[in-house]
C-alpha cells in the first residue's frame, strides 16, 4: 500500500519531469507536447516506485525493462532518465 508521503514524493517527481520536459521542448524548439506530458505520471510512477531499474543494477540480468513505443513522448522519458541519473549522482557525491 502507498502512503501520504509516497504520493507526495510521487508528485513532486512529476512536476519535475514536466519542468525538464517542457525545457526540452522550448530549447529545441519542436515536439509534441500533449505526447509528451501526457505519460509524466506513468513514468513517475515507473521509475519512482515501481521498476527495479537504477544505474548501479544496470548490468544485473534481473532487473525491469521499460520499452516505450509512444515515439512522441521520448522528451518525458529523458527527463525521467536525466533526473534518476542526477539522483544517483547527488548521492554518490554525499557518500565520499
Amino acid at each position: 500500500m502507498i502512503n501520504q508521503d509516497e504520493i507526495k514524493d510521487l508528485e513532486l517527481f512529476a512536476k519535475k519531469i514536466r519542468y525538464y520536459t517542457l525545457k526540452e521542448l522550448t530549447l529545441m524548439g519542436f515536439g509534441h507536447y500533449g505526447g509528451s506530458l501526457s505519460i509524466v505520471e506513468t513514468l513517475a510512477v515507473l521509475y519512482g516506485k515501481q521498476l527495479n531499474a537504477s544505474p548501479e543494477i544496470k548490468d544485473d540480468l534481473n532487473r525491469d525493462y521499460f520499452v516505450l513505443s509512444k515515439g512522441h513522448a521520448g522528451p518525458s522519458l529523458y527527463a525521467t532518465l536525466f533526473l534518476i541519473m542526477e539522483q544517483t549522482f547527488l548521492l554518490i557525491l554525499t557518500e565520499t
